[in-house]
């Protein structure tokens, strides 16, 4: 009898790719999902993937806002997508800022072997989905399936500015979109 196939999952870089970015987002009030990812995320989940969040955030580190600042954030973010049933498995963050030695600030891959270890999910069959170089480079860093940059964020401006780094990466206009080409691998 063979074994049951491991779980596969979407890790999401959140602000820029999920919410609008705001520099350094500590206020709940400000936090605004980007036109479609609602429905998007439910897509995904309803297609038996798990959902992720791997967020860098310095500011923490830096002195901007607290951690709890994050956590109000993140409630907020929780908020605005129960309407459309999505629910994240679990949200890893790295508050370290750049100069700071940091486990898990992306590109690292740490989070996702922590995923791995802790949900038991097959790396190989999973997604990473971002906004930036160092997003698409933590999926291929950890082995992942794919790694999906949209231009939604700092997106655009880093398919112009890293175009040549982006040859392994597919690109997409935004979450949805994201989600669309996900899915297409699936069927």
């Amino acid at each position: 009898m063979s074994a049951a196939p491991r779980p596969r999952a979407v890790f999401l870089d959140r602000d820029g790719t999920i919410n609008v970015d705001r520099h350094y987002l500590s206020k709940p009030e400000q936090f605004e999902l980007i036109p479609g990812a609602g429905p998007a995320l439910r897509r995904l989940l309803d297609a038996g993937l798990r959902l992720f969040i791997v967020t860098n955030q310095s500011g923490i580190g830096r002195g901007y806002y607290t951690e709890a600042d994050l956590h109000a954030v993140n409630a907020r973010m929780n908020e605005l997508l129960t309407p459309f049933g999505v629910t994240f498995e679990k949200i890893y963050f790295s508050p370290e800022s750049p100069e700071q030695p940091s486990r898990n600030r992306k590109p690292s891959p740490q989070s996702l072997f922590d995923a791995r270890a802790e949900f038991g999910l097959d790396l190989a069959q999973s997604y990473m989905v971002g906004d930036k170089i160092i997003d698409v480079e933590t999926g291929w860093n950890a082995g992942c399936a794919a790694s999906v940059l949209v231009r939604t964020g700092y997106g655009a401006e880093t398919e112009r500015k890293e175009a040549a780094r982006l040859t392994r990466a597919i690109v997409a206009d935004d979450l949805p979109a994201a989600a669309e080409w996900i899915l297409g691998q699936m069927r």
